[in-house]
């Protein structure tokens, strides 16, 4: 059976897995909007939407999976009728375009574990994002390809109807368990396509006792000791991982087994706001030929991207395969990790630098996945707004938070893990009062984490969260590791605490039923 005969498509100029060549004079030839950058990186402009539409994400609620699924604002149900009308939308405007792409390649490096993933889309750039971020099969893997386990349909050039039963908007983004699709309409986002193959291997690896992860993942390159970094977006994940010290296992995306751990992607996708090679060498050197840079403007004489240029939006991207950080492990494979870093941007300037947690404050600040962000000045609020995403990736789970904490938690024990949380948010006060974090500073503290220096430093007890906080760490000032003490005011720092603590506690009592009274117990106390 054919590729056009298995999906419907009838275009006949149909592209199979082209490599970046062909798919930078595609998307210079056809695509508005695009260049090639003094370094030899292609630009793209995703249209009117820069980032993923969560609100419009949906699941199919059929019988199979139905029982399984975590319903609610993630997980948001359709029925299979609009489902099927939504895909055959998006199959018919693929049909009506002159050519099409079709990448194929594979979720996750473990061989054991991996899952084949065909892309159908009508954008060059989409192509060659898909490109980097699966994992890319050799010739001879090709050829024995077959049947992908998932298909992936991106029509988001034309719109979802929105006077369609269960639409609210002219953006869908539709995943169905049974019949193994997932269907995009009315966004061109590269995003999306990315976060909907996490999402399926966010279902399929716990139903089989894996557990899947939103970190990133290192490996010591003297001793092989493996580290995980979960973390939100603008957190530092990508970031703290592109360390020439180490070994780079995977930037975003990790499954976690019985054997170790494995990259589910094949390339990374780093925040490109304020880049510059003095603070993120790695990333902005992998930023070459074969590489995406997304919603980012170039100077028109020299062809340099202007990274502080946000006036298309703050979140531009940069995508590119694995092995171009010079570090990068490849197979992305390693050990089981010997420490588990939670990372967290807290705009208030309350959790210290770094903190050493119990089992039961990990399985804590898991569910919790707090970070801060700066309020809209379009609303005219100046405080910090706190945000909580369970297991530090809630918009892409499929089960329930209390099932992927469970697996953490069984391999943070049997393994003997050490668990430590890092604030690469502000210190010395809240935003518009104290500073950033000095990405100097976070650096030092990551490397004392791996060379065992913080695991045996002296530490005193935060009255309020209860962690451990160490006392010392080369290359950081001793000043900056308690808090309070960067704060003018004692009094201001200990309200805010309480604020904070405060909001902790209100967002887990929706979790609480489901925890154990020692986890209850780790957190705030007011």
């Amino acid at each position: 059976m054919t590729l056009l005969d298995t999906h419907g498509i009838r275009v006949e100029n149909v592209i199979r897995n082209p490599h970046p060549p062909v798919l930078y004079e595609h998307a210079l030839r056809f695509e508005e909007g695009s260049a090639i950058t003094a370094r030899g990186s292609l630009v793209a402009m995703s249209g009117e939407k820069t980032g993923r539409s969560p609100t419009d994400k949906r699941i199919v609620d059929e019988p199979t999976t139905t029982d399984e699924v975590w319903w609610g604002p993630v997980n948001m149900p359709i029925d299979e009728n609009t489902f099927l009308i939504n895909r055959e939308r998006a199959i018919d405007y693929l049909n009506t375009c002159e050519r099409l792409y079709v990448i194929d390649g594979y979720a996750g490096w473990d061989p054991k574990y991996r899952k084949k993933i065909r892309i159908v889309c009508a954008r060059a750039y989409h192509a060659l994002f898909m490109r980097n971020m699966l994992i890319r099969p050799t010739a001879e893997q090709l050829a024995e390809f077959g049947d992908p386990d998932y298909v992936v349909f991106n029509g988001g050039g034309f719109p979802a109807n929105r006077h369609t039963t269960g639409m609210t908007s002219k953006t869908s983004v539709a995943l169905h368990f049974a019949r193994k699709e997932f269907v995009i309409l009315g966004t061109q986002y590269a995003g999306e396509m990315k976060k909907g193959v996490f999402t399926i291997m966010n279902y399929l690896m716990p139903k089989i006792g894996v557990l899947s992860m939103h970190c990133s993942a290192t490996e010591g390159k003297e001793h092989g000791d493996a580290s995980i970094l979960f973390g939100l977006s603008g957190t530092g994940k990508t970031t703290l991982s592109a360390d020439s010290k180490r070994y780079l296992i995977g930037d975003d995306e990790h499954c976690w087994t019985d054997e170790g751990v494995f990259n589910i992607e094949g390339g990374c996708y780093a925040k490109a706001i304020d880049l510059s090679p003095e603070q993120e060498p790695e990333i902005y050197d992998a930023l070459t030929f074969g590489s995406i840079q997304e919603n980012v403007l170039l100077d028109p004489e020299t062809r340099a991207v202007q990274y502080h240029d946000t006036s298309i939006t703050k979140n531009t991207r940069g995508s590119y395969p694995v092995e171009h950080i010079p570090s990068a492990k490849i197979p992305c494979v390693t050990g089981h990790p010997k420490n588990v870093i939670m990372l967290t941007c807290d705009a208030f300037g309350v959790l210290p630098p770094v903190a050493k947690l119990t089992p039961a404050q990990a399985m804590y600040h898991f569910i919790s996945g707090y970070t801060a962000k700066v309020a809209g000045t379009e609303m005219g609020v100046t405080d910090p707004e706190a945000t909580f995403s369970p297991c530090f990736g809630g918009p892409f789970l499929v089960w329930h938070p209390a099932k992927y904490a469970e697996l953490l938690a069984k391999r943070i024990e049997d393994n003997g893990a050490d668990v430590w949380l890092v604030n690469t948010g502000w210190s010395g006060g809240p935003f518009g009062v104290g500073a950033r974090m000095k990405l100097a500073y976070t650096r030092a503290i990551i490397d004392g984490i791996h060379s065992g220096e913080l695991a045996a430093a002296a530490t005193v007890s935060d009255p309020i969260f209860g962690f451990e906080l160490p006392t010392s760490c080369a290359g950081v000032p001793d000043g900056i590791l308690d808090p309070r003490g960067t704060w003018e005011s004692g009094d201001d720092y200990d309200a805010t605490a309480r604020k904070l603590g405060r909001l902790f506690i209100e967002n887990f009592a929706s979790y609480a039923s489901g925890a154990s009274a020692e986890v209850l117990e780790a957190g705030p106390h007011l």
